[in-house]
């Protein structure tokens, strides 16, 4: 009797052991078929969701995609690391149609997205995406640039999840210089998803972008990116309040209505940003297209409590000479209401200015770093 009661309890400790083994390299957690792997982390997610640890540092090998009627979580504390050795075109994390990704994080514990090479750079990996079902003036069925997602539809309060304290990095790898990863993509995504504390830094393209869709974001910290750093277009209806921007090599904000119909396509962009700065960065940065790119039609463009540092290029704005942009500026719908402009920026022509012109400290405290976006440090 007793050699089997310890024959019983050494099968039972292999058990416990082989569970606990699982737990650290297969952590397929909750009701899906999706195999976890932490030093492998790809594939695709078709069912069910899946909830990563936060004790361990996974490593992205190759796209990881959330399928339609799934979800991914991604718990408070989470650090993702890019593949050192794959294709960095490979290395990437999307979210289709009907599917959300919930990245929970705390201002003490951001969820973390980098580069796991040991000397980072920008581009050294794809960044996020999310596709949604909200409106895009370039019709319902389109095909995002990167990640072959499908976005598009016809409902604005659409919801893919939510991010919160995320700090994404080193992204923005290019298959050519038109197909190119920004650090976070929204496509068509929709209000009923909620944004905010994003912090992008070192992004090959643009460091946020939105097409189209009608998602609100919040607290958006955007340094060093070598394309745009903030960008919409396709006709966006949301809002950005409480926006840092440092590092400009185009434009602080490039927004547009639509490339190839800037005049007619509906819905016409209509964004609202408020309490922004734009710092030019330091000699590397050339911001060449300005604090603001006015472009392919451009839209409705409302700007509140704008701050615009010292050292940025004397004009304020690019402005798209197309008749849709032309027509929108003398219509009105670009304005500024409260701004500061460092002692640089002496032009004025296009939007349309109103309120105080001093004492705007943009989002929050004028050229540094305002308090809300601590935990970025």
């Amino acid at each position: 009797m007793k050699k089997s009661l310890f024959a019983m309890a050494a099968i039972l400790g292999l058990a416990l052991t082989s569970c606990s083994s699982d737990d650290n390299n297969n952590n397929n957690t909750n009701n899906s078929s999706f195999v976890l792997k932490v030093d492998d982390l790809k594939g695709e997610i078709k069912d069910g969701t899946v909830t990563l640890d936060p004790t361990q540092t996974y490593t992205l090998t190759g796209g990881l995609v959330v399928k339609g009627g799934a979800t991914l979580v991604i718990p408070a504390g989470t650090v993702i690391k890019s593949s050192a050795t794959a294709e960095a075109t490979s290395l990437y994390i999307a979210v289709e149609r009907n599917a959300k990704i919930n990245i929970n994080g705390t201002a003490a514990k951001p969820v973390i997205m980098t580069s796991g090479k040991a000397t980072p750079a920008q581009s050294d990996w794809g960044g996020l995406i999310i596709a949604g079902n909200g409106k895009v003036n370039t019709g319902d069925n389109g095909t995002s640039e990167v990640g072959s997602l499908s976005y598009g539809g016809n409902d604005n309060a659409d919801s893919s999840g939510n991010i919160n304290f995320l700090r994404i990095s080193y992204t923005g790898s290019k298959y050519t210089a038109e197909k190119e990863y920004n650090g976070v993509s929204f496509f068509g995504v929709g209000s009923g998803t909620v944004v905010s504390d994003i912090y992008t830094f070192e992004s090959g393209d643009d460091g946020i972008e939105f097409f189209g869709g009608a998602v609100n974001a919040s607290n958006l910290v955007i340094v060093n990116s070598y394309d745009d750093s903030l960008d919409f277009a396709d006709g966006w209806q949301g809002t950005a309040t409480n926006v840092y921007i440092k590092g400009v090599t185009k434009a602080g904000v490039e927004g547009s209505t639509n490339a190839k119909d800037p005049s007619g396509a509906v819905p016409m962009t209509n964004a609202k940003i408020t309490n922004i700065s734009i710092v030019k960065g330091d000699a590397a940065f050339l911001a060449d297209e300005k604090a603001i790119n006015y472009k392919e039609g451009g839209g409705k463009q409302a700007y509140t409590n704008l701050y615009v540092a010292d050292g940025m290029p004397k004009d304020l704005a690019k402005l798209s000479t197309d008749a849709g942009a032309v027509a929108n500026i003398a219509a009105g719908n670009f304005t500024i209401t409260n701004y500061t402009f460092g002692a640089s920026v002496t032009a004025f022509d296009g939007p349309k200015l109103s309120g105080t012109t001093t004492g705007a400290l943009g989002a929050g405290a004028g050229a540094d770093l305002p308090t809300w976006a601590n935990w970025t440090k």
